[in-house]
């Protein structure tokens, strides 16, 4: 833990330095930005937050966003934020400069076959690449495919409230917990409707619909990780296979095998 914290600093320093980016994009597969970077920070380029293998997470102030190995995590410029991921996640990130994709807001974008080799090839480029040629001809595609990638759900809000950020930051550390909501409505002093109503402002759900999603993420790196699809859903806290399946595939698309299945 100590040494990546170290090796974190040290990347901190370097990003500290660096005031522009050398080219409009930068993804050599050996610099700094295949590293995840937990502790807080931002700077004034997008960031692409992608892993080939393993699964990205990155926490901002206001979502979780979480990515499997078909999607990325995209933040714009000044967004502060920190990616945590696994030792054996391989990370293929890529900066953008700010004018070059403006816009997009902190989201989950989908990555297809066609982008994913994109970004693969271009993290064979050297940090200072040619900019006419061929390389310009494929990095303008990747542009462009960049642009156009739908984004999708695996985004789970954070409350500003205080006191439903204390209920939130339990429930996504205790997936499996089966408090009814009574049992926090009780603890704040109010009506269930009313703490409902309160997540809906605040987040954009209800109660029972972000505690959901919170499973649903927490899902997703212990489905990486090979565990069994029955037990991943008793520790994710639902009461049967059957209703984790059926919102595991409201979410993300398919089932838990096949996307185990994918990832194998």
């Amino acid at each position: 833990m100590c040494r990546r914290k170290d090796i974190e600093q040290q990347l901190l320093g370097q990003l500290a330095q660096l005031s522009e980016l050398p080219r409009p994009l930068l993804g050599h597969r050996d610099s700094w930005q295949n590293q995840a970077i937990g502790e807080p920070h931002c700077h004034p380029w997008i960031q692409l937050s992608y892993a080939v293998e393993g699964i990205l997470t990155v926490e901002t102030a206001r979502a979780r966003l979480v990515a499997p190995p078909s999607r990325a995590v995209w933040i714009p410029p000044g967004v502060t934020h920190g990616v945590r991921a696994e030792e054996d996640t391989l990370i293929r990130s890529i900066y953008v400069s700010a004018d070059v994709l403006p816009g997009r807001p902190c989201e989950v974008i989908r990555i297809s076959p066609l982008l994913r080799e994109l970004i693969l090839e271009f993290g064979q480029f050297q940090v200072e690449y040619e900019v006419e040629g061929p390389n310009q001809r494929l990095i303008q595609v990747l542009v462009d495919r960049l642009a156009v990638a739908p984004s999708c759900d695996l985004r789970l809000p954070w409350p500003e409230d205080i006191r439903l950020h204390s209920i939130c930051s339990y429930l996504a550390a205790h997936p499996d917990c089966r408090f009814p909501m009574a049992h926090f409505s009780a603890d704040l002093g109010v009506s269930d409707k009313t703490l409902s109503r309160r997540f809906m402002t605040d987040t954009g759900m209800t109660f029972r619909q972000w505690r959901q999603r919170s499973r649903l993420l927490a899902s997703l790196p212990l489905l990486e990780k090979g565990m069994r699809v029955t037990d991943v859903a008793i520790e994710c806290g639902y009461d049967s296979l059957s209703a984790f399946i059926s919102s595991f595939g409201e979410l993300v698309g398919c089932t838990p095998r096949n996307y185990m299945q994918r990832l194998g």
